[in-house]
């Protein structure tokens, strides 16, 4: 198992950062064996803002787990939602079947981050909003799926370093002006303390990521996705109708 202290500390050096994420991602292979074995559900979210080091962090998952059993979900903000009934309701189409794993890239909490901070959220709906969140997650643990929130931090400079990078490419897309939202605005900031304030619960707690660095950001994300797997999945296979009558 790779150090955890060590990867928080800052202790190894850039070259060793590859090697131990090719030890985490199988690492995370093996730990996805009993999840599908057992048919137990999961659930990742990816949070923060553009350009923090979430999509680095999505990669390596994606090279770690069997893509047969899991699937990411990139969340937008979506104009026909209105017309679809509970806000809710689109993520309840996104959740997994029993063995399988689903990757939010961003959540249902852009309703209160960058929908909120882009007055697309009424402030009035904010309190309603976080109760709903809350029952949801709830939810979710009441019925065995484990659920790992991981919000990324980074520098307003790291960022536009970042999404400047971006817009130089013609292949990588442009940020949307109207959707960009930097990382020390003083509204996101604020909402970003009120969503944790109200949804760091003890079934569904936040983990923060430092994303300034995206290697060391997806050492520390992977070491907490497979202390939670190590956790919640189980240690033995599933025992066989008639195993014990046949020893």
């Amino acid at each position: 198992m790779v150090d955890r202290e060590a990867s928080f500390g800052g202790s190894r050096g850039a070259a060793d950062l590859g090697p131990a994420l090719r030890a985490l991602r199988d690492h995370l292979t093996e730990l996805q064996l009993p999840q599908i074995a057992h048919g137990r559900r999961a659930i990742i979210l990816l949070e923060g803002p553009e350009g923090s080091g979430k999509k680095f962090t999505l990669k390596q998952l994606a090279s770690a787990f069997d893509p047969c059993h899991f699937v990411a979900h990139s969340t937008g903000y979506d104009r026909r939602e209105a017309s679809e009934g509970h806000w809710l309701a689109r993520f309840w189409r996104q959740l997994p079947s029993a063995g399988h794993t689903s990757v939010f890239y961003r959540s249902w909490y852009r309703r209160v981050l960058e929908d909120r901070v882009l007055a697309r959220t009424p402030a009035e709906s904010v309190p309603r909003v976080f109760d709903e969140i809350n029952e949801f997650e709830a939810q979710q643990r009441d019925y065995g799926t484990l659920l790992v929130k991981l919000f990324f931090d980074v520098s307003a400079d790291v960022q536009e370093l970042r999404l400047e990078q971006r817009r130089r490419s013609p292949w990588r897309g442009r940020v949307a002006q109207n959707d960009f939202i930097r990382a020390d605005d003083p509204d996101y900031q604020r909402a970003l303390e009120e969503l944790r304030s109200n949804t760091d619960t003890r079934w569904s707690p936040w983990r923060t990521i430092d994303g300034d660095d995206e290697e060391q950001a997806a050492l520390a994300a992977l070491e907490t996705i497979a202390e939670a797997w190590s956790r919640a999945m189980p240690s033995e296979p599933p025992r066989l109708v008639g195993a014990s009558r046949l020893a």
